[in-house]
């Protein structure tokens, strides 16, 4: 009796793990499969037929090992194809992600090339403009945690923005490259739909942007100073620059569950050495958590307020729009300087 509960539920098991892979193969095929739109749809509806026949076949001993043989043999040609699938710095990209940056650097200066810094009309109407500017290491004094809200509590894009002595303030933003005319799914990014991109942006460009140019939905953005030390800070500036030069060179697939902006920020602190005194939690994964993580972790430079009172300060919406995209942008949208 024992050894039968134990055969079903290994069944079970089983045909869990098939009714997954078999559906993660089969939107595999539907996004990323052949450009003809027919031959795509008809192989994953295919291959969710196998699936279906594979589970179904389970429940009859007499041909369920030669049915689970069969499609273990399938399954590993598919994944032999998907393994084809190669990301690319060369394709017909979408203006705003167009121009990959990259750092050299000398001593103890680094050099950025290609930042980001578009001048607005509305979200869709600007022009296009870059530049480069040296930073110091010794002079960086802390970093921000950029929370950009827009469908509700759970959701969030998050960045970090490194500050400077001089009130410098460079942006970092992890991103998906998007082609000409492609649009963002969160569904598409899960099977090797979109580059990973890094935007290294002037601040005027990528709060600007949504802070005074998004409205349908409106962004709401909140610019939250981290606490912690200045090594901390530096290593983490370090491994961003690492990460930007290594996909100028080895481009990386984008993923919405496993390397998308907060996880890539995650492990780039990981590696960094900053937060492995914080335990990996589901609200890394739900974004519009992290700044509420942090601070109950007290990485946030909270001056003793609640986190709720702390959130109405780091707001930057209402000062952004009341001063305006000038020189002092940075200075303007934090409520200490």
């Amino acid at each position: 009796m024992k050894s039968k509960v134990l055969r079903i539920i290994g069944l079970f098991v089983l045909g869990l793990v098939l009714l997954i892979a078999g559906l993660w193969a089969s939107l595999a095929f539907f996004y990323s499969g052949p450009s003809n739109e027919i031959f795509r749809y008809a192989l994953s509806l295919s291959f969710a037929s196998i699936t279906f026949a594979t589970l179904t076949a389970l429940f009859f001993r007499r041909f369920r090992w030669q049915a689970f043989t069969a499609y273990t043999v399938l399954y590993l040609l598919f994944l032999a194809w998907y393994n084809t699938i190669t990301p690319s710095n060369t394709r017909a990209w979408q203006e705003d992600v167009s121009t990959l940056a990259y750092v050299t650097k000398k001593e103890n200066l680094y050099s950025f090339h290609n930042i980001r810094n578009f001048s607005y009309k509305s979200e869709t109407d600007y022009i296009p403009a870059y530049y480069d500017k040296t930073y110091d290491l010794n002079k960086l004094i802390g970093i921000d945690i950029i929370a950009v809200y827009w469908m509700g509590p759970a959701v969030a894009h998050v960045f970090v923005s490194f500050s400077f002595s001089d009130g410098e303030h460079l942006a970092v933003s992890i991103e998906t490259r998007k082609e000409q005319g492609e649009n963002y799914s969160t569904l598409k990014g899960f099977f090797r739909q979109y580059e990973l991109y890094y935007v290294v942006a002037d601040e005027r460009d990528v709060i600007g942007l949504r802070t005074n140019y998004r409205f349908d939905p409106q962004e709401d953005v909140y610019v939250y100073p981290l606490y912690g030390s200045l090594d901390d800070a530096r290593h983490l500036f370090l491994t961003y620059i690492n990460q930007i030069n290594t996909l100028k060179e080895n481009p990386k697939f984008y993923n919405t569950l496993t390397t998308n902006c907060t996880t890539n920020i995650w492990l780039n602190a990981t590696a960094s050495g900053g937060i492995r005194e914080i335990p990996f939690s589901w609200k890394i994964l739900a974004s519009g958590y992290v700044p509420e993580y942090l601070y109950k972790h007290d990485r946030l430079y909270a001056q003793g307020l609640s986190f709720d009172a702390l959130t109405k300060q780091v707001y930057a919406n209402d000062r952004a729009k009341a001063f305006g995209i000038t020189k002092d942008f940075s200075k303007d949208i934090r409520h200490n300087e």
